[in-house]
């Protein structure tokens, strides 16, 4: 509804992007105006929390120090507790992932998965298509009548897709963008919004009522954050809008994803800030590399890490993450979450099958026993191997909270300690960054951000582990362990050029990738600039 605006006291909410079906069910006035209202009293806030990010990390560049907050010390030794979960949180052993996009939806919420977390950020494009229509498939989704025909192919009919009525469907939990990214074609007196709440006001305001009355409610997962002042920020957005709805105070559920380095040495006070509407912690492992590797990215070689591929959740500093994680949540009430499997089931190679689904089961086995309440699949085949790892760890219990994790101690430097995984990376390595960076963004610039890639669902966090490593290893002259070869900018550009990337956006995608690996200035978020290539 291009041009279409909505406003009072000359101050104005001017909707501009292409025709979506249906849009008019969920870009109301009273829900673009309450988006409004969320932009106007909380955008101010963000802004100036986005200039801490950068001052916080040229403090840590300048001193070449991260660590515990000294005047939050008393919050981390605290006994507080977070609000008690609602029923339909208090069992989340197998949680799934992906996209709004409307088959992939239907198939998640009759996976058997306790949750599904309906992923509107890295899972996702923001193309304005896929911002409404996540909307509308979410709309319906909580109505209980979501259903999808596929188009016939080959001559072979079509596919009907519906919500089961035979057995319980997920628990909604929704991702909204991270605080970093703006939505332009929104735009509020004069400003394109914070799309990070129109996410939230548009999903919150249509179904949070409904949720309630069917004995759910709003639930969020909270992407990107690096200090507990942005979740008193979120928190203070929960407040807003319940109260602009006439809810009671602590109706939202947010569990946060601690998936940036920053944030790591924060657990606790960020629990504390949204305590009220708290639900747990999230081990978001990729974006977790990904920081580590953009916030060290100049620290010099003890900080270069191998191949994405040789660092795996066993290594030391990301178990500290991990324990430091469960500790942390159990302590103070809060579920603690693990991380994603990300394979994709092969129906063309059972050997492939077999060696993959082995290392999901070694991983789930792992976050089990180090006390995790539950974990991420990407994949509803993966859901089986996901229950019943967890199954048997938790026996008739819905969680672990009573395990406390009291043998683990809090350690800044074991959080950043790299020396037991730093080694060179391979040749093999550098052309796999090269290659899935640039496949995946060719997918998200078409309008696909989960991108099955070599038998992995790769999401923008996994895009950005490649060029970020691509990005250090140039800068930091690196040599291939293997081959003997510096990693230099000509190499990398000889490596974009030879890469296989058909479809209509290769050009773009050769481009943006050269852009945010080899720019001298290093470019926070790849969808920043990707996101001025979309429509």
């Amino acid at each position: 509804m291009p041009g279409t605006a909505f406003g009072d006291d000359n101050r104005s909410v001017t909707v501009n992007g292409p025709h979506v079906e249906r849009s008019d069910e969920v870009l109301t006035e009273d829900a673009l105006g309450f988006v409004a209202g969320l932009h106007r009293r909380f955008a101010p806030t963000r802004a100036d929390l986005l200039v801490r990010r950068a001052e916080r990390r040229a403090e840590v560049q300048r001193t070449g120090r991260l660590g515990f907050l000294p005047d939050t010390a008393e919050i981390r030794a605290g006994d507080w507790q977070v609000a008690q979960a609602p029923a339909d949180l208090v069992d989340r052993r197998v949680e799934i992932t992906g996209p709004t996009e409307r088959k992939m939806m239907i198939n998640a919420m009759n996976s058997g998965a306790k949750v599904w977390l309906a992923d509107l950020e890295d899972a996702n494009t923001p193309h304005w298509r896929n911002v409404v229509a996540g909307q509308v498939n979410l709309r319906d989704a909580v109505a209980g009548h979501a259903s999808f025909a596929s188009e016939p192919i080959n001559g072979a009919g079509g596919r009907e897709y519906a919500l089961r009525t035979d057995a319980p469907l997920a628990t909604i939990v929704v991702r909204p963008r991270g605080w970093h990214l703006d939505e332009r074609h929104v735009v509020v007196d004069g400003e394109p919004t914070v799309g990070a709440l129109v996410d939230f006001g548009l999903y919150f305001f249509h179904n949070a009522k409904s949720l309630l009355a069917k004995g759910s409610g709003p639930y969020f997962y909270l992407p990107k954050m690096e200090s507990h002042l942005e979740a008193r920020l979120w928190n203070d957005v929960f407040s807003y809008a319940e109260a602009g709805l006439g809810l009671p105070q602590g109706t939202v559920r947010a569990t946060v994803l601690i998936e940036t380095i920053p944030a790591a040495f924060e657990m606790a006070e960020i629990l504390y800030e949204l305590r009220e509407h708290a639900s747990g912690l999230n081990a978001g492992r990729w974006d977790y590399l990904f920081s580590i590797i953009k916030y060290f990215r100049d620290a010099g070689p003890e900080f270069v890490l191998p191949d994405r591929a040789a660092v795996t959740m066993t290594a030391p500093f990301m178990r500290a993450y991990t324990e430091q994680l469960v500790r942390t949540c159990h302590a103070h009430g809060a579920f603690a979450m693990g991380g994603m499997a990300a394979f994709i089931p092969s129906r063309r190679d059972p050997a492939v099958n077999e060696i993959a689904l082995a290392k999901v089961r070694e991983d789930k086995e792992r976050e089990a026993g180090d006390g995790f309440d539950g974990s991420w699949v990407a994949h509803p085949d993966l859901v089986p191997i996901c229950a019943e790892v967890f199954d048997a760890a938790l026996g008739n219990r819905p969680n672990q909270l009573d395990n406390l994790r009291e043998d683990v101690q809090p350690d800044a430097a074991a959080l950043i300690d790299l020396t037991a995984t730093v080694a060179p990376p391979t040749r093999a390595g550098l052309e796999a960054n090269v290659s899935v960076g640039l496949r995946y963004l060719a997918s998200w610039l078409d309008g696909n951000g989960a991108a099955a890639i070599d038998n992995l669902m790769e999401d923008a966090a996994t895009a950005e582990i490649s060029r970020s490593q691509v990005w250090q290893w140039v800068h930091n002259e690196v040599v291939l362990g293997d081959t003997g070869e510096a990693v230099s900018a000509d190499l990398v550009r000889e490596l974009i050029a030879a890469t296989d990337l058909p479809g209509d956006r290769a050009a773009d995608a050769r481009r943006l990738f050269e852009q945010v690996a080899l720019a001298d200035d290093f470019v926070d978020f790849l969808t920043l600039p990707a996101y001025e290539l979309i429509d």
